[in-house]
């Protein structure tokens, strides 16, 4: 088994550490606390085709497999984890259109897709469809050639700055559920906004509220086969999006303990000097680590073809509870300062709780892992 990356991914990774320490570092504090969109990083990752990463090269992007896309949403987060999940969830809308949608949609929308000129969010959620998608309300009627659709859906991250938002809607009884809802690439002015809420954290991008009433979208605008949609998520792999970044926001947090550590004088020596402190800091790169081979492990297991399932759901769990655990921690350790917006880990703490959410609550990747387990040792 190898645990090294190869040449090329270490290059991208170091593309991408110095951008976000050039670009994004300097300027997250003061995007976090004003609640301020990232609009010019967002437009030198598009030069950079980093918005387009996933997306194949014929289309415009780099063409990089999920190991790549850890590594860059991994780096993106320890700078700002706001940016990381945007870029997380555009791609992951790619996704869908470049493995279900037509030729002319993949010609039509993945080339700006992959430059951020046209960019994605996902509409999923709703109020009373949060773990169990099945029970969303929104609906699409055929009217000749034409959908019809009304409903809403809530945590649309991003859509405020969004062109598209791939919604999903039930195009036929609940008795063919899961084969009864569809996809549809719906433009965002056909939206109204309801809700803007103030978060914990991930202020930066917000994720509101929005609905549909009598909104017609052209049948061309279906993405995947009818009453489809939602059975073809199961076979996605960029949600490994949220373990990345909870190993983002976990080293970040290693990564400040360690220098201000080091820095800090009390009694007469450093406080990294002391063993309880030291302890908790390599307890703190032992998450890291876990974390980050449990990640590559299921955006590999990806790459080759595999039923990552049981992986993701192992990686998903743990780094986003390592993002917890570890910003906790650099807080604990920083004491009163850590407390303070001086310094970076309150806001790793207020974005890493959203992780253990997002992308399905961890409780439910519990129960999807250990089905896993059951039927692997018994089957």
């Amino acid at each position: 088994m190898r645990f090294d990356l190869t040449e090329d991914q270490r290059a991208l990774r170091d593309e991408v550490r110095v951008f976000t320490k050039e670009e994004i570092e300097p300027k997250a504090r003061d995007l976090d606390r004003e609640e301020e969109y990232p609009s010019t990083i967002f437009d030198e990752l598009g030069e950079r085709r980093l918005t387009g990463v996933t997306i194949p090269e014929e289309y415009g992007g780099r063409g990089e497999g999920f190991v790549e896309f850890a590594l860059v949403i991994e780096e993106l987060s320890a700078g700002l984890m706001s940016v990381a999940s945007t870029i997380g969830l555009h791609l992951g809308v790619a996704e869908v259109v470049e493995r279900f949608g037509t030729e002319v949609q993949r010609e039509d929308f993945l080339p700006e897709m992959a430059s951020f000129n046209t960019v994605g969010a996902l509409g999923l959620s709703e109020a009373n469809a949060g773990s169990n998608k099945l029970e969303m309300e929104t609906t699409a009627e055929r009217d000749g050639d034409e959908w019809v659709l009304n409903g809403h859906k809530q945590w649309v991250t991003n859509f405020l700055d969004t062109d598209y938002v791939l919604t999903y809607a039930k195009t036929g009884p609940d008795e063919d559920a899961p084969h009864n809802i569809s996809a549809f690439l719906v433009p965002t002015d056909d939206f109204e906004v309801e809700t803007v809420w103030e978060t914990l954290g991930a202020n930066s991008v917000k994720s509101p509220r929005v609905s549909l009433s009598d909104v017609r979208v052209p049948d061309d605008r279906l993405i995947g086969e009818e009453g489809e949609g939602y059975v073809q998520r199961g076979g996605l792999h960029t949600g490994v999006n949220v373990p990345a970044r909870g190993v983002g926001i976990a080293r970040a947090a290693l990564e400040d303990t360690v220098a201000y550590t080091s820095s800090r004088e009390q009694y007469g020596q450093h406080i990294s000097d002391l063993q309880g402190v030291s302890w908790e800091v390599g307890k703190m790169a032992e998450r890291v680590d876990t974390a980050r081979l449990l990640t590559l492990r299921a955006a590999d297991r990806a790459d080759r073809g595999h039923d990552a399932t049981r992986e993701f759901s192992m990686a998903k769990i743990n780094a986003t509870q390592a993002a917890v655990d570890n910003a906790n921690k650099a807080m604990q350790l920083h004491g009163g300062i850590g407390y303070t917006t001086e310094h970076d880990v309150e806001r790793y703490l207020r974005d890493a709780k959203l992780l253990t959410i997002a992308g399905g609550p961890n409780e439910g990747h519990k129960n999807t892992l250990s089905e896993a387990v059951f039927e692997q040792y018994e089957g």
